[in-house]
């Protein structure tokens, strides 16, 4: 972050983006790129759309909470 307090842009376009093997074949997911020291997040069927941001903590506990059924769709 900045002095202000904003975080400076990050480019997304060489990052390398995954889905799960389980997704729906009618693309409605969401899409994973690791970056160093983050994770990008975004909806599979709006690809040039916004992106969200986490730190590696972040991430590793929505998913290890998602593994057990804690979130639900």
């Amino acid at each position: 972050m900045n002095k202000k307090g904003y975080q400076a842009l990050i480019d997304l376009s060489i990052a390398r983006w995954r889905k799960s093997s389980h997704s729906a074949p009618n693309n409605n997911c969401v899409e994973l790129a690791h970056l160093p020291g983050r994770t990008a997040v975004r909806d599979s069927k709006n690809p040039a759309g916004p992106a969200l941001l986490f730190g590696c903590t972040e991430i590793d506990r929505f998913l290890s909470a998602a593994r057990v059924g804690q979130i639900r769709a």
